[in-house]
Protein backbone atom coordinates (compact mmCIF):
# COMPACT_ATOMS: atom_id res chain seq x y z
CA UNK A 1 0.00 0.00 0.00
CA UNK A 2 1.06 3.77 -0.56
CA UNK A 3 0.21 5.76 2.46
CA UNK A 4 -1.12 9.13 1.80
CA UNK A 5 0.68 12.21 3.09
CA UNK A 6 0.29 15.52 2.85
CA UNK A 7 -3.42 14.86 5.45
CA UNK A 8 -2.00 13.73 8.29
CA UNK A 9 -5.26 14.51 10.80
CA UNK A 10 -7.55 15.90 8.29
CA UNK A 11 -10.73 14.40 8.00
CA UNK A 12 -11.25 13.07 4.02
CA UNK A 13 -14.30 12.06 2.38
CA UNK A 14 -14.42 9.52 0.16
CA UNK A 15 -17.33 8.78 -2.10
CA UNK A 16 -17.71 5.09 -3.73
CA UNK A 17 -16.72 2.24 -1.86
CA UNK A 18 -15.82 0.24 -5.42
CA UNK A 19 -12.05 -0.99 -5.23
CA UNK A 20 -10.40 2.95 -5.43
CA UNK A 21 -12.55 4.13 -2.93
CA UNK A 22 -11.87 1.18 -0.02
CA UNK A 23 -8.40 1.32 -1.49
CA UNK A 24 -8.22 4.94 -0.71
CA UNK A 25 -9.90 5.35 2.52
CA UNK A 26 -7.41 2.85 3.54
CA UNK A 27 -4.42 4.78 2.16
CA UNK A 28 -5.66 7.96 3.86
CA UNK A 29 -6.04 6.40 7.35
CA UNK A 30 -2.51 4.44 6.95
CA UNK A 31 -1.25 7.70 6.25
CA UNK A 32 -2.77 9.57 9.51
CA UNK A 33 -6.28 11.03 7.83
CA UNK A 34 -9.45 10.29 9.35
CA UNK A 35 -11.47 8.91 6.48
CA UNK A 36 -15.23 9.54 6.55
CA UNK A 37 -16.69 7.23 3.72
CA UNK A 38 -19.98 7.24 2.22
CA UNK A 39 -21.70 4.98 -0.81
CA UNK A 40 -25.31 4.58 -2.17
CA UNK A 41 -24.92 1.39 -1.79
CA UNK A 42 -25.94 -0.28 1.69
CA UNK A 43 -23.47 -3.38 1.20
CA UNK A 44 -20.59 -1.50 0.34
CA UNK A 45 -21.41 0.85 2.96
CA UNK A 46 -21.50 -2.37 5.49
CA UNK A 47 -18.38 -3.77 4.26
CA UNK A 48 -16.50 -0.24 5.17
CA UNK A 49 -18.08 -0.46 8.42
CA UNK A 50 -16.30 -3.70 9.16
CA UNK A 51 -13.01 -2.12 8.31
CA UNK A 52 -13.71 0.04 10.63
CA UNK A 53 -14.54 3.24 8.87
CA UNK A 54 -16.75 5.64 9.79
CA UNK A 55 -20.04 5.53 7.52
CA UNK A 56 -22.26 8.77 6.44
CA UNK A 57 -24.11 10.69 4.52
CA UNK A 58 -20.93 13.64 3.37
CA UNK A 59 -23.66 16.23 2.34
CA UNK A 60 -23.71 16.19 6.55
CA UNK A 61 -20.43 16.43 7.15
CA UNK A 62 -19.24 18.55 4.42
CA UNK A 63 -18.43 21.60 6.86
CA UNK A 64 -15.42 18.88 8.61
CA UNK A 65 -13.93 17.82 4.94
CA UNK A 66 -10.19 18.92 3.77
CA UNK A 67 -10.90 17.32 0.90
CA UNK A 68 -13.47 15.01 -1.03
CA UNK A 69 -12.08 12.02 -2.83
CA UNK A 70 -14.60 10.72 -5.48
CA UNK A 71 -14.34 7.12 -7.60
CA UNK A 72 -14.30 7.32 -11.07
CA UNK A 73 -17.72 6.48 -11.98
CA UNK A 74 -19.04 9.19 -10.39
CA UNK A 75 -20.12 11.83 -12.79
CA UNK A 76 -18.37 15.51 -10.60
CA UNK A 77 -19.88 17.92 -13.74
CA UNK A 78 -21.26 16.62 -16.52
CA UNK A 79 -23.93 15.78 -17.46
CA UNK A 80 -24.58 16.52 -13.75
CA UNK A 81 -22.45 16.57 -10.56
CA UNK A 82 -23.44 14.16 -7.98
CA UNK A 83 -25.67 15.76 -5.05
CA UNK A 84 -22.39 15.27 -2.49
CA UNK A 85 -19.82 16.46 -5.44
CA UNK A 86 -21.76 19.77 -5.82
CA UNK A 87 -22.22 20.24 -2.04
CA UNK A 88 -18.24 19.59 -1.80
CA UNK A 89 -18.27 22.91 -4.70
CA UNK A 90 -20.61 24.62 -2.86
CA UNK A 91 -18.66 24.66 0.14
CA UNK A 92 -14.85 25.04 -1.61
CA UNK A 93 -14.18 21.89 -0.32
CA UNK A 94 -11.25 20.31 -3.25
CA UNK A 95 -12.22 17.39 -5.09
CA UNK A 96 -9.47 14.82 -5.78
CA UNK A 97 -9.70 11.13 -6.69
CA UNK A 98 -6.98 8.19 -6.10
CA UNK A 99 -4.02 8.87 -8.92
CA UNK A 100 -4.49 12.50 -7.33
CA UNK A 101 -3.41 11.27 -4.10
CA UNK A 102 -1.22 8.96 -5.15
CA UNK A 103 0.82 11.48 -7.26
CA UNK A 104 0.95 13.79 -4.06
CA UNK A 105 2.16 11.07 -2.00
CA UNK A 106 4.89 9.73 -4.29
CA UNK A 107 8.88 10.86 -3.38
CA UNK A 108 9.39 9.54 0.33
CA UNK A 109 12.58 8.37 0.87
CA UNK A 110 13.79 8.08 -2.43
CA UNK A 111 16.78 10.16 -1.67
CA UNK A 112 18.05 6.68 -0.40
CA UNK A 113 17.67 4.73 -4.15
CA UNK A 114 20.53 4.90 -6.28
CA UNK A 115 17.76 4.35 -9.10
CA UNK A 116 14.83 6.72 -8.86
CA UNK A 117 11.91 4.80 -9.15
CA UNK A 118 9.60 5.92 -12.77
CA UNK A 119 6.22 6.24 -13.50
CA UNK A 120 4.79 5.51 -17.22
CA UNK A 121 1.04 6.80 -17.29
CA UNK A 122 -0.96 5.50 -20.28
CA UNK A 123 -4.31 7.79 -21.33
CA UNK A 124 -6.40 7.51 -24.99
CA UNK A 125 -9.67 6.02 -25.99
CA UNK A 126 -8.57 2.88 -27.71
CA UNK A 127 -5.55 0.65 -26.97
CA UNK A 128 -4.61 2.01 -23.30
CA UNK A 129 -5.13 -1.05 -21.49
CA UNK A 130 -3.08 -3.39 -24.08
CA UNK A 131 -0.43 -1.04 -23.99
CA UNK A 132 -0.42 -0.78 -20.46
CA UNK A 133 -0.09 -4.47 -20.30
CA UNK A 134 2.13 -4.50 -22.79
CA UNK A 135 4.91 -2.01 -21.55
CA UNK A 136 4.62 -4.27 -17.93
CA UNK A 137 5.18 -7.16 -19.73
CA UNK A 138 7.99 -6.12 -21.80
CA UNK A 139 9.88 -4.18 -18.12
CA UNK A 140 9.29 -7.56 -16.25
CA UNK A 141 10.33 -9.94 -19.24
CA UNK A 142 13.78 -7.44 -19.04
CA UNK A 143 13.81 -7.81 -15.73
CA UNK A 144 13.10 -4.42 -14.24
CA UNK A 145 10.64 -4.19 -11.18
CA UNK A 146 7.62 -3.15 -12.99
CA UNK A 147 4.01 -2.50 -11.45
CA UNK A 148 1.00 -2.67 -13.08
CA UNK A 149 -2.25 -0.42 -11.70
CA UNK A 150 -5.14 2.09 -12.40
CA UNK A 151 -7.50 1.22 -14.75
CA UNK A 152 -6.39 -2.30 -14.97
CA UNK A 153 -4.60 -4.34 -12.31
CA UNK A 154 -4.48 -2.97 -8.86
CA UNK A 155 -5.96 -0.13 -7.19
CA UNK A 156 -3.34 2.66 -7.47
CA UNK A 157 -2.99 3.10 -3.55
CA UNK A 158 -3.25 -0.53 -3.22
CA UNK A 159 0.37 -1.37 -4.99
CA UNK A 160 3.49 -2.39 -3.48
CA UNK A 161 5.85 0.27 -2.21
CA UNK A 162 8.57 1.37 -4.55
CA UNK A 163 11.91 0.17 -4.96
CA UNK A 164 15.18 0.93 -6.31
CA UNK A 165 14.69 1.50 -9.87
CA UNK A 166 11.25 -0.18 -10.37
CA UNK A 167 8.68 1.38 -12.81
CA UNK A 168 5.35 1.77 -12.01
CA UNK A 169 2.96 1.79 -15.51
CA UNK A 170 -0.78 3.25 -14.43
CA UNK A 171 -3.77 2.94 -17.27
CA UNK A 172 -5.87 6.11 -16.72
CA UNK A 173 -9.18 6.96 -17.77
CA UNK A 174 -10.70 10.25 -18.69
CA UNK A 175 -12.75 9.96 -15.84
CA UNK A 176 -9.49 9.81 -13.93
CA UNK A 177 -7.05 12.17 -15.66
CA UNK A 178 -10.20 14.91 -15.64
CA UNK A 179 -10.36 15.23 -11.76
CA UNK A 180 -6.60 14.49 -10.05
CA UNK A 181 -5.12 17.01 -8.49
CA UNK A 182 -1.69 16.17 -8.98
CA UNK A 183 -0.10 14.48 -12.20
CA UNK A 184 3.19 14.28 -12.03
CA UNK A 185 4.19 11.03 -14.58
CA UNK A 186 7.60 10.53 -16.09
CA UNK A 187 6.47 9.14 -19.45
CA UNK A 188 2.99 9.63 -20.19
CA UNK A 189 1.32 7.98 -23.65
CA UNK A 190 -1.09 9.12 -25.63
CA UNK A 191 -2.71 6.27 -27.60
CA UNK A 192 -5.38 8.05 -30.15
CA UNK A 193 -8.72 9.36 -29.99
CA UNK A 194 -12.01 8.49 -30.80
CA UNK A 195 -15.35 9.46 -29.61
CA UNK A 196 -16.71 8.18 -26.32
CA UNK A 197 -17.98 8.72 -22.69
CA UNK A 198 -18.97 12.26 -24.29
CA UNK A 199 -21.72 12.93 -21.99
CA UNK A 200 -19.27 12.75 -19.17
CA UNK A 201 -17.37 15.27 -21.05
CA UNK A 202 -20.10 17.31 -22.78
CA UNK A 203 -18.68 16.36 -26.36
CA UNK A 204 -15.83 15.70 -28.00
CA UNK A 205 -13.73 18.56 -27.27
CA UNK A 206 -14.28 18.36 -23.30
CA UNK A 207 -13.37 14.54 -23.85
CA UNK A 208 -10.02 15.60 -25.36
CA UNK A 209 -9.40 18.13 -22.72
CA UNK A 210 -9.34 15.56 -20.11
CA UNK A 211 -6.77 13.43 -21.31
CA UNK A 212 -4.72 16.62 -22.31
CA UNK A 213 -4.08 17.35 -18.66
CA UNK A 214 -1.68 14.56 -18.36
CA UNK A 215 0.25 15.77 -20.76
CA UNK A 216 -0.44 19.64 -19.64
CA UNK A 217 -0.78 19.97 -16.54
CA UNK A 218 1.40 17.06 -15.97
CA UNK A 219 4.86 18.17 -17.33
CA UNK A 220 6.16 14.82 -18.33
CA UNK A 221 10.00 14.23 -19.16
CA UNK A 222 8.72 12.23 -21.86
CA UNK A 223 5.59 12.56 -23.91
CA UNK A 224 4.80 9.57 -26.40
CA UNK A 225 2.05 10.54 -28.36
CA UNK A 226 0.02 8.84 -31.21
CA UNK A 227 -0.13 11.55 -34.03
CA UNK A 228 -2.71 8.96 -36.46
CA UNK A 229 -5.64 11.94 -35.35
CA UNK A 230 -5.97 15.43 -35.49
CA UNK A 231 -5.94 15.64 -31.79
CA UNK A 232 -2.79 13.82 -31.43
CA UNK A 233 -1.06 16.12 -34.21
CA UNK A 234 -2.07 18.80 -31.95
CA UNK A 235 -0.82 17.90 -28.83
CA UNK A 236 2.90 17.13 -30.07
CA UNK A 237 3.11 19.99 -31.40
CA UNK A 238 1.54 22.43 -28.28
CA UNK A 239 4.36 19.98 -26.41
CA UNK A 240 7.19 20.19 -28.34
CA UNK A 241 9.74 23.62 -28.42
CA UNK A 242 10.78 22.58 -32.28
CA UNK A 243 11.05 19.30 -35.02
CA UNK A 244 14.09 18.26 -33.48
CA UNK A 245 12.44 18.13 -29.92
CA UNK A 246 12.92 14.68 -28.70
CA UNK A 247 10.98 14.80 -25.35
CA UNK A 248 8.63 14.16 -27.77
CA UNK A 249 8.11 10.56 -29.07
CA UNK A 250 5.81 10.90 -31.94
CA UNK A 251 4.11 7.85 -32.90
CA UNK A 252 2.06 6.06 -35.96
CA UNK A 253 0.26 3.19 -37.49
CA UNK A 254 0.79 3.12 -40.98
CA UNK A 255 2.34 6.26 -41.83
CA UNK A 256 6.22 6.82 -42.09
CA UNK A 257 7.11 9.54 -40.09
CA UNK A 258 10.28 12.09 -41.20
CA UNK A 259 12.34 14.56 -39.52
CA UNK A 260 15.09 15.59 -37.03
CA UNK A 261 12.96 14.24 -34.01
CA UNK A 262 12.14 11.02 -32.24
CA UNK A 263 9.45 8.65 -34.13
CA UNK A 264 8.42 5.06 -33.42
CA UNK A 265 5.65 3.95 -36.46
CA UNK A 266 4.69 0.91 -38.22
CA UNK A 267 3.82 0.07 -42.27
CA UNK A 268 3.38 -3.23 -43.34
CA UNK A 269 3.82 -5.32 -40.64
CA UNK A 270 7.24 -3.69 -39.63
CA UNK A 271 7.91 -1.20 -36.90
CA UNK A 272 10.53 1.04 -37.06
CA UNK A 273 12.70 3.65 -34.75
CA UNK A 274 14.00 6.52 -36.12
CA UNK A 275 15.98 9.43 -34.31
CA UNK A 276 17.81 12.57 -35.77
CA UNK A 277 16.80 11.16 -39.58
CA UNK A 278 18.49 8.09 -38.57
CA UNK A 279 16.51 4.61 -38.59
CA UNK A 280 17.48 2.95 -35.00
CA UNK A 281 15.96 -0.58 -34.93
CA UNK A 282 13.54 -2.97 -36.74
CA UNK A 283 11.36 -5.43 -35.59
CA UNK A 284 8.77 -7.48 -37.49
CA UNK A 285 5.47 -7.51 -35.87
CA UNK A 286 3.75 -9.48 -38.28
CA UNK A 287 4.16 -12.85 -36.20
CA UNK A 288 3.79 -11.68 -33.01
CA UNK A 289 0.87 -13.73 -31.85
CA UNK A 290 -0.51 -11.67 -29.00
CA UNK A 291 -0.80 -8.30 -31.36
CA UNK A 292 -2.91 -8.66 -34.29
CA UNK A 293 -3.74 -6.22 -36.62
CA UNK A 294 -2.40 -2.17 -37.59
CA UNK A 295 -4.41 -1.43 -33.92
CA UNK A 296 -2.17 -3.70 -32.18
CA UNK A 297 0.83 -2.35 -34.12
CA UNK A 298 -0.23 0.83 -32.88
CA UNK A 299 -0.04 -0.35 -29.28
CA UNK A 300 3.36 -1.82 -30.37
CA UNK A 301 4.93 1.37 -30.97
CA UNK A 302 3.54 3.22 -27.89
CA UNK A 303 4.91 0.77 -26.05
CA UNK A 304 8.30 0.31 -27.38
CA UNK A 305 8.06 4.50 -27.23
CA UNK A 306 7.60 4.55 -23.82
CA UNK A 307 10.00 1.26 -23.01
CA UNK A 308 12.84 3.23 -24.94
CA UNK A 309 12.17 6.55 -23.09
CA UNK A 310 12.72 4.65 -19.26
CA UNK A 311 16.30 2.96 -20.96
CA UNK A 312 15.71 -0.04 -22.33
CA UNK A 313 17.98 -1.83 -25.60
CA UNK A 314 15.62 -2.17 -28.75
CA UNK A 315 16.29 -6.25 -28.50
CA UNK A 316 14.92 -6.25 -24.67
CA UNK A 317 11.09 -4.81 -26.37
CA UNK A 318 11.80 -7.01 -29.18
CA UNK A 319 11.83 -10.38 -26.74
CA UNK A 320 8.85 -8.91 -24.83
CA UNK A 321 6.55 -8.17 -27.46
CA UNK A 322 7.19 -11.81 -28.87
CA UNK A 323 6.54 -13.35 -25.79
CA UNK A 324 3.41 -11.10 -25.01
CA UNK A 325 0.11 -13.10 -24.65
CA UNK A 326 -2.70 -10.30 -24.89
CA UNK A 327 -5.34 -9.20 -23.08
CA UNK A 328 -8.73 -11.43 -22.14
CA UNK A 329 -11.45 -9.73 -24.30
CA UNK A 330 -8.89 -7.92 -26.54
CA UNK A 331 -8.14 -9.33 -29.76
CA UNK A 332 -7.66 -12.95 -27.89
CA UNK A 333 -7.45 -16.11 -29.82
CA UNK A 334 -9.63 -18.61 -27.78
CA UNK A 335 -9.45 -21.29 -30.34
CA UNK A 336 -9.00 -22.55 -33.71
CA UNK A 337 -11.09 -25.63 -35.83
CA UNK A 338 -10.42 -26.74 -39.58
CA UNK A 339 -8.58 -23.68 -40.10
CA UNK A 340 -10.88 -21.34 -38.62
CA UNK A 341 -9.67 -19.21 -35.29
CA UNK A 342 -12.38 -17.40 -33.08
CA UNK A 343 -11.07 -14.28 -31.93
CA UNK A 344 -12.77 -12.58 -28.58
CA UNK A 345 -13.05 -8.45 -28.88
CA UNK A 346 -15.18 -7.87 -26.78
CA UNK A 347 -13.81 -4.85 -25.52
CA UNK A 348 -14.44 -3.21 -28.55
CA UNK A 349 -17.27 -1.68 -27.20
CA UNK A 350 -17.14 1.63 -29.83
CA UNK A 351 -17.26 1.49 -33.24
CA UNK A 352 -13.65 3.11 -33.73
CA UNK A 353 -12.51 -0.42 -32.00
CA UNK A 354 -14.81 -2.86 -33.77
CA UNK A 355 -13.63 -0.91 -37.19
CA UNK A 356 -9.35 -1.63 -36.15
CA UNK A 357 -10.90 -5.25 -35.07
CA UNK A 358 -12.59 -5.71 -38.66
CA UNK A 359 -9.79 -4.36 -40.32
CA UNK A 360 -7.16 -6.70 -38.70
CA UNK A 361 -8.37 -10.31 -40.79
CA UNK A 362 -9.44 -10.61 -44.10
CA UNK A 363 -12.58 -12.96 -44.14
CA UNK A 364 -14.68 -12.92 -41.25
CA UNK A 365 -17.87 -14.14 -39.09
CA UNK A 366 -18.30 -11.16 -37.25
CA UNK A 367 -20.57 -11.00 -34.17
CA UNK A 368 -21.74 -8.29 -33.32
CA UNK A 369 -24.53 -6.23 -31.32
CA UNK A 370 -25.49 -4.62 -28.51
CA UNK A 371 -26.43 -1.29 -26.82
CA UNK A 372 -25.57 0.94 -29.40
CA UNK A 373 -24.16 4.40 -28.78
CA UNK A 374 -24.63 7.56 -30.25
CA UNK A 375 -23.66 8.61 -33.97
CA UNK A 376 -24.54 5.01 -35.32
CA UNK A 377 -22.03 2.31 -37.41
CA UNK A 378 -21.98 4.50 -40.25
CA UNK A 379 -18.06 4.95 -39.31
CA UNK A 380 -17.38 1.13 -39.48
CA UNK A 381 -18.39 0.97 -42.77
CA UNK A 382 -15.20 0.72 -44.53
CA UNK A 383 -14.25 -2.17 -42.35
CA UNK A 384 -17.55 -3.84 -43.92
CA UNK A 385 -15.17 -5.31 -47.15
CA UNK A 386 -13.48 -7.75 -44.66
CA UNK A 387 -16.77 -9.21 -43.65
CA UNK A 388 -18.30 -12.00 -45.28
CA UNK A 389 -21.45 -12.63 -42.59
CA UNK A 390 -22.80 -10.62 -39.55
CA UNK A 391 -24.56 -12.17 -36.78
CA UNK A 392 -25.91 -10.44 -35.17
CA UNK A 393 -26.73 -10.46 -30.89
CA UNK A 394 -28.93 -7.85 -28.34
CA UNK A 395 -32.32 -7.32 -27.34
CA UNK A 396 -32.48 -4.93 -30.60
CA UNK A 397 -30.75 -7.21 -32.95
CA UNK A 398 -32.78 -5.96 -35.76
CA UNK A 399 -32.28 -2.22 -35.44
CA UNK A 400 -28.31 -3.38 -35.26
CA UNK A 401 -28.67 -5.24 -38.18
CA UNK A 402 -30.32 -2.44 -40.32
CA UNK A 403 -27.46 -0.22 -39.57
CA UNK A 404 -25.57 -2.25 -41.64
CA UNK A 405 -27.39 -2.68 -45.15
CA UNK A 406 -23.86 -3.45 -47.02
CA UNK A 407 -23.05 -6.79 -44.97
CA UNK A 408 -25.04 -10.04 -44.82
CA UNK A 409 -26.74 -10.55 -41.92
CA UNK A 410 -28.42 -13.29 -39.49
CA UNK A 411 -30.14 -11.97 -36.73
CA UNK A 412 -29.39 -14.21 -33.87
CA UNK A 413 -30.37 -12.39 -31.04
CA UNK A 414 -28.11 -14.96 -28.22
CA UNK A 415 -24.43 -15.47 -28.39
CA UNK A 416 -25.35 -19.07 -28.27
CA UNK A 417 -27.36 -18.87 -31.07
CA UNK A 418 -24.45 -16.72 -32.93
CA UNK A 419 -21.59 -18.73 -31.94
CA UNK A 420 -23.07 -21.84 -33.38
CA UNK A 421 -24.21 -20.45 -36.52
CA UNK A 422 -21.00 -18.57 -37.28
CA UNK A 423 -19.34 -21.72 -36.33
CA UNK A 424 -21.40 -24.13 -38.52
CA UNK A 425 -20.99 -21.54 -41.17
CA UNK A 426 -17.08 -20.98 -41.11
CA UNK A 427 -14.38 -22.15 -43.82
CA UNK A 428 -10.87 -22.51 -43.35
CA UNK A 429 -8.84 -19.31 -43.68
CA UNK A 430 -11.80 -16.93 -42.07
CA UNK A 431 -12.18 -15.95 -38.83
CA UNK A 432 -14.85 -15.77 -36.22
CA UNK A 433 -14.81 -12.41 -34.43
CA UNK A 434 -16.36 -11.40 -31.25
CA UNK A 435 -16.20 -7.38 -32.27
CA UNK A 436 -19.62 -5.81 -30.81
CA UNK A 437 -19.56 -2.32 -31.39
CA UNK A 438 -21.78 -1.91 -28.47
CA UNK A 439 -21.80 -1.50 -24.97
CA UNK A 440 -23.21 -4.76 -23.05
CA UNK A 441 -25.44 -3.63 -20.93
CA UNK A 442 -28.48 -4.77 -22.78
CA UNK A 443 -27.73 -8.55 -22.34
CA UNK A 444 -24.17 -8.52 -19.83
CA UNK A 445 -22.86 -6.88 -16.58
CA UNK A 446 -19.74 -5.61 -18.64
CA UNK A 447 -18.10 -6.26 -21.32
CA UNK A 448 -16.07 -9.26 -19.50
CA UNK A 449 -19.30 -11.45 -19.20
CA UNK A 450 -20.26 -10.87 -22.82
CA UNK A 451 -16.49 -12.45 -23.87
CA UNK A 452 -16.82 -15.00 -21.42
CA UNK A 453 -19.76 -15.79 -22.82
CA UNK A 454 -18.43 -15.92 -26.21
CA UNK A 455 -15.62 -18.07 -24.77
CA UNK A 456 -18.33 -20.63 -23.63
CA UNK A 457 -20.03 -21.06 -26.74
CA UNK A 458 -16.80 -21.19 -28.43
CA UNK A 459 -15.79 -24.03 -26.74
CA UNK A 460 -19.32 -25.61 -26.92
CA UNK A 461 -19.02 -25.37 -30.63
CA UNK A 462 -15.29 -27.15 -30.21
CA UNK A 463 -16.64 -30.01 -28.63
CA UNK A 464 -14.48 -28.93 -25.61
Amino acid sequence: MIPVHGLENAKVGVLGLGRSGLSAARALRDGGAIPIVWDDNAKARERAEAEGFDARDLRRAMDELTRLVVSPGIPHLYPTPNPVIAAALQAGVPVDNDIGLFFQSLGRGWDMFDTVPKVIAITGSNGKSTTSALIHHILESAGRDSQLAGNIGRGVLDIDPLGDGSVVVLELSSYQTDLARSLTPDVAVFTNLSPDHLDRHAGHGGYFAAKRRLFAEGGPDRAVVGVDEAEGQFLANQLAEGPGDDRVIRVSSGTKLTGPGWQVFARKGFLSEYRKGRQIASIDLRNVAGLPGAHNHQNACAAYAACRAVGLAPRMIEDGLHSFAGLPHRSQIVGERGGVRFVNDSKATNVDAALKALEAFPRIRWVCGGLMKEGGLEALYPGLKNVVKAYVIGREAEAFALQIPQADTEVCTTMEAAVARAAEDAQEGEVVLLAPAAASFDQYDNFEKRGDDFVDQVNRALGQ
